[in-house]
């Protein structure tokens, strides 16, 4: 089929009229907060997720994310604008199918594209002409034309022919209230002109910026040069850390200093370790296809190295402000971790630090505890099943003094800090949350 015939006109009539039927597969921290922009937009939206139980729960109108209040999803729900289904056979009736599945490591340290390999499988099964099928998933430059397109190629179809091949890859930066999916600019490609301009024409329906650039490899490349810019200014101020630490002199201090260069320099912070679903994970997936080409990554790996380094780092600062200030070894001690989510004011755990420093302070012998007030459990995860089921602890008076220390891993704003500067006799605060409260505290190491 020509890409001039009338699928193709067919699919642009569609998405100028809205009446484009556009489904979102995985319905996560990316794919639901977009699944609602979509319908918000006007179009009819369809979220596909193999979970049942989230799939009745948001066809009740009760939304699992953050960044979608249950309000907001009832709206579009009761409007008939969006809904859940588990059934993939109802790909064949969309016209716009997104993929926003995980894109995880494997224990190498390797890119895990199964999900996004079986997905590919699920939408080959049920492809049709004139569908436009786009990933958002991050991954390697070259996914889209590598991995997507083949697997859909086998059913006979051709992209830029029958269908068309987009990526545009997400950008979501839980518990930021000034932005939502409608108002970050959209990095979009297309596999081919016409896929461009369909995925121009459908982003720009929802977004009120889209950033159009010449292949979806670039557009790959796109979404992984922003979190590696990340993961590198975090190594370079968690190394100066450590250095300046062991001159006398607080880095927290003197970044302030420095940010206050109206031109040049721009404000990064340390921590006990990098989390979230993006940054600790999307570099590996650059080193990993630089291979391909006999290219080293020496500094993408070493930003990476210091920043994986920083649980270690936390846990022999705690160590050694037990037996200086406490006399006691960690080995004996009780030690709260406050956060566990790998980012302030958000639920969101996933490869958070919190849950190596408890691994750590637990394979020194000592006994570790967390308290978070958006966490009440530790859910089941790949690579920490061992701390599965832990409960947070209350944060009163009585059960503060009960611990030898306590670690602040992540500066909730909901947590009651003078009442640990009162109660703690020890406190280990990873993200300069007293200094920055001006809570002053002889009990106070940061790290």
């Amino acid at each position: 089929m020509d890409t001039s015939g009338s699928t193709y006109h067919l699919l642009l009539e569609r998405i100028s009229a809205r009446t484009a039927s556009v489904a979102v597969i995985g319905l996560g921290y990316v794919g639901l907060p977009l699944a609602i922009a979509v319908a918000r937009a006007g179009f009819p939206a369809v979220g596909f997720d193999i979970e049942a139980q989230k799939v009745e729960s948001l066809n009740g109108g009760q939304s699992y994310i953050e960044a979608v209040t249950s309000q907001a999803l009832a709206e579009q729900v009761a409007g008939g604008r969006f809904r859940a289904t588990a059934d993939f056979a109802e790909l064949a009736g969309c016209d716009i199918i997104i993929i926003c599945v995980p894109t995880p490591l494997t224990r190498h340290r390797e890119p895990d594209l199964s999900f996004v390999r079986n997905t590919a499988s699920t939408i080959a099964r049920h492809l049709r002409r004139g569908q436009l099928i786009v990933l958002e998933s991050t991954t390697y430059p070259g996914t889209t034309d590598d991995v997507i397109r083949p697997i859909l190629e086998e059913t006979g179809l051709k992209s830029k022919v029958d269908f068309f091949l987009g990526f545009s890859p997400e950008r979501e930066d839980p518990g930021n209230r000034n932005f939502e999916v409608a108002t970050i600019p959209k990095v979009v490609a297309g596999d081919g002109p016409e896929a461009a301009h369909a995925v121009q024409a459908f982003y720009q329906s929802v977004v009120r910026t889209i950033v159009p650039v010449s292949s979806t490899a670039t557009a790959e490349a796109v979404k992984l040069t922003e979190n590696i810019f990340r993961s590198v200014n975090i190594a370079l101020v968690n190394e100066l850390k450590v250095v300046y630490g062991a001159m006398g002199i607080d880095i927290w201090e003197v970044i302030e200093a420095a940010k206050s260069k109206p031109f040049g320099y721009m404000p990064f912070y340390p921590g006990p370790g990098l989390g979230g679903h993006c940054v600790p994970i999307d570099p590996f997936y650059l080193t990993w296809k630089a291979r391909e080409y006999e290219l080293p990554t020496r500094f993408i790996e070493l930003a990476a190295e210091i920043n994986t380094a920083m649980p270690r780092h936390v846990v022999d600062v705690l160590a050694k402000a037990l037996d200086r200030r406490c006399g006691k070894a960690l080995s004996r001690s009780r030690v709260l971790i406050v956060g566990l989510a790998y980012k302030k004011n958000v639920p969101d755990i996933r490869e958070s630090p919190s849950l190596r420093l408890i691994e750590l302070i637990e394979e020194w012998g000592g006994k570790a505890e967390f308290h978070d007030p958006y966490v009440a459990e530790i859910p089941a995860t790949r690579e920490h099943m061992a701390i599965k089921g832990r409960r947070s602890v209350e944060l009163s008076a009585e059960a503060l003094e009960g611990f030898d220390a306590i670690v602040i891993a992540t500066d909730h704003d909901a947590v009651d800090y003078q009442a640990i500067a009162d109660n703690a006799p020890l406190i280990v605060d990873t993200r300069n949350v007293f200094g920055r409260l001006g809570l002053a505290s002889d009990s106070v190491v940061k790290a």
